[in-house]
């Protein structure tokens, strides 16, 4: 459910509003500059019941005046400066997923385009990351409040010639505050923390466009920079941490803290795009990058309480740290691969890939305890520390399609998967010097295509995979998956759809016994009769089921221990959509509908979104446009996230 949650916000807080709100015809007569299209103002009322962080994490849509969403164009038929402006706008007010995009012309000259996000990310559910939830405690330690702000700004010149220059500007921010860690030796301490982090990405290069190829070439840079700080002022009151047990008889706790990181990075990459016709049954497409990421960073901690060296033994009152740190990162990435044509019923697919990724870093540390047991006084520890991680990736692929008769396409493969990856520490200290692992992989492909009907098609898929070796734990090693997609056109106003989607997942090896198994049933129609021009009616529901178990060592006891989850969840929605005519030229739209979840094993989970929308129009370019939300969410083991919400948006659109 965990992993869940996301994906719930983006499908239920965030609706698809360019969908629901279609731009409008242009009115401006032919030959005069003019701008055209709509913009939606209004007010949205929410009222919350039960948990706000949980509503918040899920959810989050906020009261107050908004931009609903707007779309227009801009023309200029002399086409003096630009041929036309196109701009979009949704969910401007503070909520929580704000777009703005901008579209500048200009016939044969250049093509300008921008796109802004605004996205909140709020994560505070109570019973996440909470080791002291057993004792009545509700504090998520890993929490956070942030704005994360992302552009993209793109400038293509000659945009119709066989030489395209270009120019492109990347900026991803995000900061806030929240929960986090301090983690000291046998405990860990929530405190509160500023997170500050943001990447700009600057590329520049040309398109060459011929008949017979096409190459891109490009040169970029980033900048990086993440600031994250932990704090607990003195004279705050004391933190105990999460362990309530004495630690050689005595009990741990914290009375202040100030730690700061502060990462920089930089990097230059080379990139290079080709897609080639060779002859008319041979096509040929690459790519290549390559990096060379350098970072530097600089640690400073400074804390009290009492606290504990365990790998000497000293207690201590007091400690201050300091660190930095510089590494590299050359990075080379490649593939090839080629479309065979030897004859018209048969299409041969060979493509290879290739990952590699070589790290060098240092470390200086030095660290001063004060207050200690040590009867000489004050311990100085200085540490010099230096890391290397090679990892390669490599990846080999050949299908082959074969039309065996008119209506049914088999298909066939082979894919073969290796790499290696080691990770060096010198000096040797309190964990392994060197650990190393590879991967092995060997995936057979198949599929069919079979359409026994012009309204009727079916597809399938299928992959089995063996592994000799893996990275993680839970890596693709001993698989089969597969996929089963069936679409049925009963009637011109009727369509039928369905899908069956299956993964298994085992890995055999002593002390890990991974078994993961997930399967999904997936059906929807539509029915529009007259394509939709008075009413339609579409729905679908989903079935899927996960389970997934693994050994682990539990870390208290050094005892082995089995992880088990288990998930069985109902998907469903449903939407009505009514064209009602008041008079010849002004039609009520009303939309009924909304959406379910439900699940039941390790953490049962409900969720209920019901929605009616309506927009009446008061004048040709005036029309009142209002909707009803409400949002249900309860799971059984943990009530108090329950949360239930009544929302109404109500507004204008103007229409020119």
């Amino acid at each position: 459910m965990r992993l869940l949650l996301p994906a719930l916000a983006l499908a239920c807080a965030l609706p698809a509003l360019p969908q629901e709100l279609p731009a409008a015809a242009s009115s401006v007569p032919s030959g005069e500059a003019g701008i055209s299209g709509f913009v939606d103002l209004g007010y949205r009322w929410v009222g919350t019941g039960g948990s706000f962080n949980t509503y918040r994490s899920v959810v989050d849509l906020g009261s107050g005046p908004k931009l609903l969403g707007t779309e227009f164009t801009i023309s200029d038929p002399k086409h003096r400066l630009f041929d036309s402006v196109t701009v979009r706008a949704y969910n401007w007010g503070d909520d929580p997923y704000a777009t703005l995009h901008v579209d500048v012309r200009r016939h044969k000259l250049y093509d300008f385009s921008a796109d802004y996000r605004n996205i909140a990310y709020y994560s505070n559910l109570p019973s996440f990351a909470d080791p002291r939830l057993s004792g009545g405690v509700t504090l998520n330690e890993q929490s956070l409040d942030t704005r994360q702000r992302m552009g993209s700004y793109q400038l293509t010149l000659l945009p119709e010639s066989w030489l395209v220059p270009y120019l492109v500007y990347d900026r991803n921010s995000s900061t806030g505050n929240g929960v986090a860690t301090f983690v000291s030796n046998d405990d860990e301490f929530p405190v509160g923390s500023i997170v500050t982090n943001s990447t700009n990405n600057y590329r520049g290069g040309a398109r060459i466009e011929q008949r017979r190829f096409h190459v891109t070439l490009e040169q970029g840079g980033t900048t990086f920079r993440d600031d994250q700080q932990l704090g607990m002022a003195a004279g705050s009151g004391t933190n105990y941490g999460n362990s309530f047990s004495a630690v050689l008889g005595q009990k741990l706790d914290l009375t202040s803290l100030s730690q700061a990181y502060r990462v920089r990075g930089d990097s230059i990459y080379t990139k290079a795009l080709l897609t080639a016709n060779i002859a008319s049954w041979f096509d040929l497409y690459g790519q290549f990058l390559f990096s060379q990421p350098r970072s530097t960073v600089n640690y400073q901690q400074f804390d009290s309480g009492n606290q504990i060296l365990l790998s000497q033994l000293i207690f201590y009152t007091g400690e201050q740290s300091i660190a930095s740190a510089v590494s590299k990162l050359p990075h080379t990435t490649g593939s090839l691969g080629a479309e065979l044509r030897p004859f018209r019923q048969l299409r041969l697919l060979p493509s290879w890939f290739t990952d590699r990724m070589h790290t060098s870093s240092s470390d200086v540390n030095a660290q001063t305890l004060t207050g200690t047991s040590l009867a000489s006084g004050p311990a100085t520890i200085n540490s010099l520390l230096s890391n290397k991680l090679v990892n390669n990736y490599n990846q080999a692929e050949l299908s082959a399609m074969l039309e065996v008769m008119p209506k049914v396409t088999l298909r066939a493969g082979y894919r073969y998967v290796w790499g290696n990856a080691s990770d060096v520490i010198l000096p040797v200290a309190e964990l392994a010097a060197v650990e190393t692992g590879t991967v092995r992989r060997n995936v057979a492909l198949a599929g069919i295509a079979y359409r026994p009907l012009t309204k009727v098609s079916l597809n399938a898929d299928f992959e089995d995979g063996v592994s000799t070796g893996s990275y993680f734990r839970t890596s693709l090693y001993n698989y089969q998956k597969g996929r089963v997609r069936g679409r049925y056109q009963v009637t011109p106003s009727l369509s039928l759809a369905a899908s069956v989607s299956v993964l298994n997942n085992n890995n055999p090896n002593a002390g890990l016994h991974y078994d993961y198994l997930s399967h999904q049933e997936t059906a929807s129609f539509l029915f529009a009769p007259a394509g939709g021009k008075r009413w339609d009616f579409q729905g679908s529901y989903t079935r899927s089921t996960l389970r997934s178990e693994i050994s682990y060592l539990d870390p208290a006891y050094e005892r082995p221990g089995i992880s088990f989850y288990r998930d069985n969840s109902h998907v469903a929605t449903g939407y009505f959509d009514a064209n009602l005519p008041v008079q010849k030229t002004r039609i009520v739209k009303l939309s009924l509908g909304g959406s379910l979840y439900m699940s039941s094993g390790s953490n049962p989970t409900h969720f209920y979104q019901p929605l009616a929308r309506l927009s009446m129009p008061v004048n040709k370019t005036l029309a009142w446009v209002s909707e009803w939300r409400y949002y249900g969410f309860e799971e059984n083991f943990y009530g108090y996230q329950a949360f239930r919400t009544q929302m109404v948006t109500t507004g204008m659109r103007l229409t020119k």
